[in-house]
């Protein structure tokens, strides 16, 4: 659907009729290519000054937008109709959004009653740069990178859903008739993509509320660390209030950017916002899936009773690698280990899967690490799950190596010929060196456990026993 703009210069108006209080900022447009943000008009010398205030009520949040649709029919019907989805902030503001781009497009008629936020989202950009909307030929640019899982997920996700949305709200009448009729419904999936990108590139955690959009601050650009120059919080009213800094100043035409996350990895920023921030010198963090092995006797089961996601998290600790998840234990000990998995019925008649470790009943699958810590054998478990977290992490620098030479054909046929190659390669640069620092952390720690005479001894009795032993290599 095609939505009705407004200049950023007519925000001002907007946010005066709607009680937003600006404290010697404003917001208007960037030179270069940043686009508009939230800019000094005085100087400011005081520490913790609130630049702007937001009232609770414009507050985009679960609990508003179930208020608007007290007064809003159409809303509610559609919110109803989508059932628990509806009961998410993530889903009760992508519906919302969706109801203000059909009322802000051409249709002959009127769809969502008139809130702020119908006059609001007019003041934001036609298009959110994320991922998500890229071509197929720049998607392929960042295989070998944890973006690439996330996207295709993503992008199935947000098929998935549009479906459901379909399937849900045909029978509503005005939903038939101008969002899925073959001949006046004007709804499609980039629809629903845009509404995904405002809110993931727009939404803040705030206090007290959870997350939420928040006109007006959610104008503020990104600056990380002693760059970052004002927070945003929730006063003791419910209000949103974007804060100065302790410690900074201000003067007029300075630019007030708040941090989106300085704890956030690379593909993160890249997945939610569309950029890597420049002052990143490491990709801090990333995610590897894992699958269990197909000729692991205990294969299905293993899968039953994970609830955690099937891979593990990298990331920079200091000057070396951590890595994080609960799943890859699973991958580490088997039933001649002492894992044991009991079919059990219920009281109601139905079945359920009952796991154990050596005898101690274990309710959490997430949990297993630490009984296999307090283990005599943990030295032998921890140098499995290095072994099998260094082989996915040189298998995924294999992956990269493929990609990164389609990355230097794509640079040689210029810039023009893919918009986002710039940003691929760096992040493709920037994962590189995290995983070639993790395989070598790994090489170390698997050097070292291969020292531990309660592996030796394993080996040398798993040897004689079973005429062969692990493979550690």
């Amino acid at each position: 659907m095609q939505r009705k703009l407004l200049p950023i210069g007519a925000l001002p108006a907007w946010a005066n009729l709607c009680n937003v209080e600006l404290s010697g900022v404003k917001i208007s447009s960037l030179p270069g290519a940043k686009g508009s943000g939230i800019v000094a008009a005085t100087d400011h010398n005081g520490e913790s000054a609130i630049l702007m205030k937001i009232p609770r009520e414009l507050i985009l949040s679960l609990e508003n937008v179930w208020m608007y649709a007290k007064s809003d029919r159409n809303l509610r019907e559609v919110l109803e109709a989508s059932g628990d989805y509806a009961r998410t902030a993530r889903g009760a503001i992508l519906i919302f959004l969706l109801l203000q781009i059909t009322s802000t497009s051409l249709l002959p008629i009127k769809i969502a009653s008139s809130n702020p936020f119908t006059d609001y989202i007019q003041f934001l950009p036609p298009h959110v740069p994320l991922p998500t909307f890229w071509e197929n030929a720049e998607i392929e640019l960042v295989k070998g990178t944890s973006l690439e899982a996330a996207l295709r997920s993503k992008l199935n996700s947000l098929s998935r859903e549009f479906d459901r949305l379909r399937d849900s709200t045909q029978p509503i009448k005005w939903c038939q008739q101008y969002w899925w009729d073959a001949e006046t419904g004007r709804l499609s999936l980039n629809d629903w993509k845009q509404v995904d990108a405002m809110y993931r590139s727009r939404a803040l955690d705030l206090p007290g509320t959870g997350h939420a959009m928040v006109p007006c601050i959610d104008m503020a650009n990104h600056a990380s660390g002693e760059d970052t120059v004002a927070l945003y919080d929730t006063d003791a009213n419910g209000n949103a209030i974007l804060v100065l800094r302790d410690g900074k100043t201000l003067t007029a035409g300075d630019e007030v950017t708040i941090t989106y996350g300085d704890e956030k990895g690379a593909c993160e920023m890249l997945f939610s916002y569309g950029f890597i921030d420049d002052s990143m010198e490491s990709a801090r963090e990333l995610f590897l899936d894992l699958d269990i092995p197909e000729d692991d006797p205990l294969r299905h089961a293993k899968k039953a009773v994970a609830k955690s996601a099937p891979g593990f998290r990298l990331f920079q600790t200091g000057e070396s690698t951590g890595w994080e998840g609960p799943f890859v234990w699973l991958l580490c000990v088997n039933e001649e280990d002492g894992l044991k998995f009991q079919l059990l019925q219920s009281n109601v008649g139905a079945s359920e899967l009952d796991v154990s470790w050596k005898g101690e009943e274990l309710r959490d699958v997430s949990k297993l690490d630490g009984l296999l810590r307090a283990d005599p054998l943990w030295d032998v478990y921890n140098l499995r799950a290095v072994t099998i977290l260094q082989g996915r992490v040189e298998s995924q620098l294999h992956s990269l190596g493929s990609a990164g030479e389609q990355m230097q054909i794509a640079a040689e046929q210029g810039p023009s010929s893919l918009p986002n190659l710039e940003v691929a390669m760096d992040l493709h640069d920037l994962e590189e060196e995290l995983l070639l620092q993790a395989y070598d952390d790994f090489e170390h720690q698997k050097l070292a456990l291969l020292d531990s005479k309660v592996v030796q001894e394993y080996l040398r009795s798993s040897s004689v026993e079973a005429g062969g032993e692990d493979d550690f290599s």
